[in-house]
């Protein structure tokens, strides 16, 4: 029996050498592929949902996959120039939207990392349900409180106005039940890893 054991056991430890040098040493495609997939398992179903347990939301990273909010290389001043009037129609000035996170936008491609709240002020970047597949990011324009239940709307920098029953999205009076959490990092074109990966992943019909 004690023989038996040991022979298994030193079976065991040559296979685990001869997949650990596969995995880490070889260059080959199949190397690479088994890389992917084991990195991908461990952030989907590992990291993925830990940094959701830290952070109390569901999507503590998101790929920003639209323009909606970038200020197209503009510096402040002249970003506030062009865009400004609409904000100072709707009580928000110049000198408080400076004061606001990721007062300078961010881009398509860039990762945002988030974390769960029960309440949002004008000013906080928020990712919100707004009818599609993808979560929206969307800065918060203003902010009501009707019988204790918190109201809330949305506008992307880039845009003229917030968007109104397009395709599905109104962010003029989004709930807190649509609210998935609140930027508070960004990591630029990182989320072009996702992007380009789901776009793969549609070029060969397996996802829509």
């Amino acid at each position: 029996m004690g023989n038996d054991l040991n022979h298994y056991m030193k079976r065991l430890k040559e296979l685990w050498k001869r997949f650990w040098h596969f995995f880490w040493e070889e260059d080959t495609l199949l190397s690479w592929a088994v890389n992917i997939v084991v990195a991908f398992i461990l952030i989907k179903w590992v990291i993925y949902p830990g940094l959701g347990l830290i952070l109390s939301t569901d999507y503590p990273i998101v790929a920003v996959v639209s323009n909606s909010m970038e200020h197209d290389g503009l510096d402040y001043d002249q970003w506030w120039s062009r865009s400004g009037s609409w904000y100072e129609s709707h009580n928000i000035s110049k000198e408080e939207f400076e004061s606001f996170d990721f007062r300078n936008g961010f881009n398509k491609g860039d990762m945002m990392v988030l974390q769960g709240v029960d309440d949002v002020e004008a000013g906080d970047v928020v990712v919100f349900w707004g009818g599609k597949k993808e979560p929206i990011i969307h800065r918060v324009v203003k902010r009501w409180v009707p019988n204790g239940q918190l109201h809330f709307m949305t506008k992307g920098d880039h845009n003229a106005k917030p968007i109104e029953s397009f395709n599905g999205i109104d962010e003029t009076d989004i709930t807190k039940d649509d609210l998935v959490g609140k930027a508070f990092f960004r990591v630029p074109y990182l989320g072009y890893i996702k992007i380009l990966f789901v776009d793969l992943l549609r070029f060969m019909n397996i996802v829509n």
